[in-house]
């Protein structure tokens, strides 16, 4: 029987990272030592060579470390987006399907590509996605919408500010340019209502697993998982974080701003599951 096909996707700073590092650690998976791949979205946007120049610039990195200082973790990086390089530029589905199963063994039951972007893709596109194999799985991971804003906020704003002590004010300024309708870029990334819906239309529910960043470190979550795609249970890292991030609480008001705004995605949220997590009731205005 083929591997499984899983598409990994998930609102940004929701966790997927996390679950990247989960199947990749377990024995009946094999994944590729590049947890993005890109494929899809840099199809579908015509933006191939923008892509193929960062995995180049990763690329060059990587090989100027010191001659002979190399570890195989980092070969193997290097091999990885050597080959990876390619199959982009070539945008070919057969070529990343191959690079997808490349060094997998007899015993592999899921390849994955963990991509959040994909979440983005236009129904079209993701209607052929979920036809390429014959076993095809999607995973989306959700995390409380205030929360999951607040992260984002905080990982945009470290990327523009000037100095350290320009963070707080970037973070309020971006924090009030998304409630107020702008940097939709942020926004349209924990836009569960869309979304959501979108999947409705064009995927089968056998095929789709929705999921809650905050049960994830409760073990139970990635068991149910496991059995969605096939697996056996595997010890789930539940004390490890990846990614955190710099810190900064939210004010009062940034957090009652932020809620409001958002007070559709946990309406839409609770309606679609019939449920929502302890962890999001604090920031869910409406209970």
């Amino acid at each position: 029987m083929a591997a499984t096909l899983l598409f990994g996707l998930g609102a940004t700073k929701a966790g997927t990272s996390w679950f990247y590092r989960f199947l990749a650690a377990h024995p009946q998976c094999h994944l590729r030592t590049i947890k993005e791949l890109h494929f899809f979205d840099a199809l579908e946007s015509g933006n191939t060579g923008k892509q193929v120049a960062r995995l180049q610039a990763r690329l060059e990195t990587l090989q100027a470390g010191p001659a002979g200082e190399t570890s195989a973790k980092d070969q193997r990086r290097i091999s990885d987006l050597r080959h990876w390089i390619k199959v982009l530029e070539s945008g070919d589905q057969a070529a990343y399907l191959a690079y997808l199963a490349h060094g997998s063994g007899p015993d592999t039951r899921l390849i994955a590509d963990i991509t959040p972007a994909y979440a983005l893709l236009p129904e079209g596109r993701l209607k052929r996605m979920a036809r390429m194999a014959e076993n095809v799985r999607f995973v989306y991971l959700m995390r409380d919408p205030v929360d999951r804003l607040w992260s984002h906020v905080r990982m945009i704003a470290r990327r523009r500010m000037a100095q350290r002590g320009d963070f707080a004010r970037q973070c309020d300024a971006i924090l009030g340019r998304v409630c107020g309708g702008g940097e939709q870029h942020i926004s349209a990334r924990g836009d569960y209502r869309a979304v959501l819906s979108k999947f409705a239309k064009v995927l089968d529910g056998s095929s789709l697993f929705v999921g809650y960043y905050e049960e994830l470190f409760e073990g139970g979550l990635t068991d149910r998982i496991c059995s969605f795609l096939g697996l056996a249970p595997a010890p789930a890292p539940v004390a490890q974080r990846v990614h955190a991030g710099m810190q900064l609480e939210m004010t009062a008001p940034q957090r009652a701003a932020a809620a409001a705004y958002l007070q559709p995605q946990y309406d839409y949220v609770r309606h679609y599951a019939g449920r929502l997590p302890d962890a999001w009731n604090a920031d869910n205005v409406g209970v």
